[in-house]
């Protein structure tokens, strides 16, 4: 993967999530879809930084290990972009849940920075504490580019703060127990 080639910390950071994903558990087919509300900073390590908020719905369909994702990211400078993608879980016991994920998606600079093509792609890790009633809060680290479609391909990174709650809370009108 070309993504590696420029980055010996990335290619041992992969294998490292590779060797983990046989020594954790994935998640359980009762796991509920969530809807997960984000907040954090866009484009943190360069010079176009912003506030960044995103609203996705996790569903709860299986496919293999992956489970899908839509989702909808803006900065306060009007960079939107709306992506699909999937995502799996990885438990360390009950509590600790590790998320990785990968998304396609369409994107528009607005006022912010230019990230060279329209359609980007976006990989992203989350590490959450999941709660007695499964809801979750967990910190995640992102980065978006075009894969090299475009010859301009800045790419940009964002770390966010994560609520999920359980789709069924909010279908139910059970938020607050």
């Amino acid at each position: 993967m070309h993504i590696f080639r420029h980055s010996k910390a990335a290619y041992g950071l992969f294998i490292s999530l590779c060797l983990m994903a046989f020594n954790t558990a994935p998640a359980s087919a009762d796991d509920p879809d969530f809807l997960a509300i984000s907040a954090g900073v866009h484009d943190f390590h360069d010079n176009r930084t912003a506030v960044e908020g995103r609203l996705e719905y996790r569903s709860d369909i299986e496919l293999y290990v992956f489970r899908p994702f839509t989702g909808f990211m803006m900065t306060n400078d009007s960079a939107m972009y709306g992506y699909g993608g999937v995502f799996m879980d990885l438990f360390f016991g009950r509590r600790l849940v590790l998320q990785p994920s990968f998304a396609v998606g369409a994107y528009s600079k607005g006022s912010g920075k230019d990230l060279g093509h329209w359609i980007e792609f976006r990989s992203q890790l989350e590490l959450a504490w999941r709660f007695d009633d499964r809801s979750r809060l967990g910190l995640s680290v992102n980065h978006i580019s075009n894969a090299s479609i475009s010859d301009n391909n800045p790419g940009t990174e964002s770390v966010v703060l994560t609520y999920a709650l359980p789709f069924d809370k909010i279908t139910k009108g059970n938020l607050w127990e």
